[in-house]
Parts: structure tokens; sequence; C-alpha cells
């Protein structure tokens, strides 16, 4: 879960009080300059994008976040005519940006998750520890998590639970959802996380509430986060310039095993074997680093939520971009689209 700061910071420009997760590394990666442009897709608080502002380079910051995205409006007042706030997904920025898109940029930053912002704001509905509706959508449209809790088939939320939460008891929980909305539909997030954690129960050792995995599984299905991160990096793979650099920052471990894959199949020509045909020649897009960079101690230490960043980056290629790139197999989950309908 990221951290771009606060909100407060955002809209005056003043120093932030919670510094942005590998905030160092990250501007060690992307290296801004002045007379460049910076894409920073994952706008939250402005945490990264101040940062980046102040090593001179412009900055176009992208959130579909309402509240996000009225304090990058209020920023971009602040620093006039270096910043531009563009309301939408990040998955999106490819088609967003005309016709700086055409001209292409020298970097983009994601950094991939719920923000802090959105996570102490009990009415959005991502915390398993504040009360507030049972929501969860990053922007103000599509189903909530109370429409997948109550109306999702019991095989379809365990699929849901188990691979995008990695669950162990998702059919245990799937089952309990499913005996208890017959009775009374959730609608609060304390309802569910009290219902998880009674099926789950919890040691007095554990640090990690048992509604952890449930609620980050809810709300990577209802914002199509995975989905989102892969059309990101085929749209960054399109915009950026020869030698622009792709920066990304992950909390999860799907998230980056989608951009370590992403930019194996872009830096990396495909091995073979003398016992099989040569495979053909691949257009090299990115050269990237090897290793993923970790929060180092200290911050780890100040910042909880840091311990499980991982930062990865590439530099673009002069080949041209390669198009779609691939997220995960999700042939086994349902689809928000297909959400059977109220009453079904």
């Amino acid at each position: 879960m990221g951290d771009h700061g606060t909100a407060d910071a955002a809209t005056d420009g003043g120093p932030v009080s919670h510094i942005p997760v590998l905030l160092a590394e990250v501007l060690d990666a992307l290296r801004p300059k002045a007379g460049e442009t910076i894409v920073d897709g994952t706008f939250g608080a402005g945490g990264y994008t101040r940062a980046i502002l102040g090593r001179g380079a412009d900055v176009v910051a992208i959130d579909r976040d309402p509240n996000a995205f009225a304090n990058a409006e209020r920023m971009a007042a602040v620093f006039e005519g270096r910043m531009r706030a563009v309301h939408g997904r990040f998955g999106d920025m490819a088609d967003l940006l005309p016709p700086l898109a055409d001209e292409g940029v020298d970097g983009v930053v994601l950094d991939i998750g719920v923000s802090s912002m959105q996570i102490d704001e009990a009415e959005r509905g991502f915390s398993f520890s504040k009360d507030g509706p049972l929501d969860m959508r990053m922007g103000a449209s599509g189903p909530t998590a109370a429409d997948v809790v109550n109306r999702m088939k019991a095989g379809d939320l365990a699929r849901i639970f188990n691979f995008l939460g990695e669950e162990r008891h998702a059919g245990r929980i799937a089952r309990a959802i499913e005996t208890r909305r017959a009775e009374r539909p959730f609608a609060r997030t304390l309802d569910l996380a009290q219902l998880v954690g009674k099926v789950v129960g919890r040691a007095p050792q554990d640090r990690i509430d048992p509604a952890t995995r449930v609620f980050q599984a809810l709300r990577i299905f209802v914002n199509d986060e995975l989905g989102e991160l892969a059309r990101a990096l085929a749209g960054a793979e399109r915009i950026l310039k020869p030698e622009g650099r792709l920066v990304v920052v992950s909390f999860h471990s799907l998230e980056d095993r989608i951009v370590k894959r992403f930019f194996r199949d872009r830096s990396e020509a495909p091995s073979t074997s003398r016992h099989l045909p040569d495979a053909p020649a691949r257009p090299l897009t990115f050269e990237a680093r090897n290793r993923a960079v970790a929060a180092r101690d200290e911050e780890t230490a100040g910042n909880p939520r840091a311990r499980s960043a991982k930062l990865r980056s590439g530099k673009r290629t002069a080949v041209p971009p390669r198009g779609e790139a691939e997220a995960l197999d999700f042939a086994d989950l349902p689809l928000v689209a297909d959400l059977p309908a109220a009453g079904a």
C-alpha cells in the first residue's frame, strides 16, 4: 500500500508529514531534472510529484480517485506551468495524454495499491479496523465491495480470496458469508471483518488482522488492480522516449510478479536449447535492473507499510513498443462485469 504523503501537503505545496515509500530510491532510478516531463501515474496525495518538481522536472499527475484528483488540481495551481492534473486511470495513460504521448515523456513512476489517505478515510471502506460503508472503490463508479460480497457465488468468492488474497481459509470464509448474507446483507466494513475474524480466529501472537487478506482481495478485485497494472506497463512502454525511465513500486507478490515478468519479457532474449528450434527474436524495449530494490531497515522501522515494498525499474530503448502486457492467468477468476444482478 503506497503512501504518497498527506492531503494537506498536496494542496498547499508545503512539506509532507509522511515521506513516500522508497522516495530516495525512486528519485535515484527516475533521475528527474529540469527540462524533462515525468508522469506520476498514481498521484495519491502528491509526495512523489512534489519531490520530482523539487528536482526541476515538470509533472503530469494522474489519479482516478476524485479526492486525490481535487488535491492534484490544487497542487497544480501552486506549481502553475510545471504541473498538470489529469483525472483517469493510470492504465489509460497513453490515451489520456495526447499529444504528449506522441511526443514522448522522460519518465513514468507508479506506486501500486491503495494510499494511506484512502485507508485513513473510514467512509471509503478500505479499512477493516475502522467502521464505514463496504465500498473500496478508488473511483466513483462500478460495483462496490458490498455488491461483490452480497451477490457473488460462494465458489467465486472463494477463488477471489484465494488468488488475490492468498487466503488459506478462502472456502470457509466464502461459505460463512453466503450463510450470513441470506439473513442480512453486508453493508459495513466492521461487519465483514468481524465475521472473517470469527471464521479464521486469531492467535495472541498474530500481528496481522485475520481480515487483512480478504479485504486486500476485495480491493484488488473491485478496482481491477492487476489488469490496470498490466495496461499501465504497456502504456508506459508506448509513451516513453528512448532513454526514458519506468519506475514501479509494488506492495504485493502478485503485483511484483506482473512487473517482474514485464521487465524480463521486455529486456531479456528468450532462452534457447540445442534440443529445441531457435525461438524467434523479440524486440527488446527496455534495459532493466535485474534485482528488485527493497526498503531499508531505517525506513521500515518508521513506516511499517514499507516492509513489503519492492521497486523495479528499466530504461526505454529505441525499439518501437510491443503492445499488450500480460497480467496473470485469470481464467479461474470471475469478472466484475459478470456480477449477478441484485436479487438474482
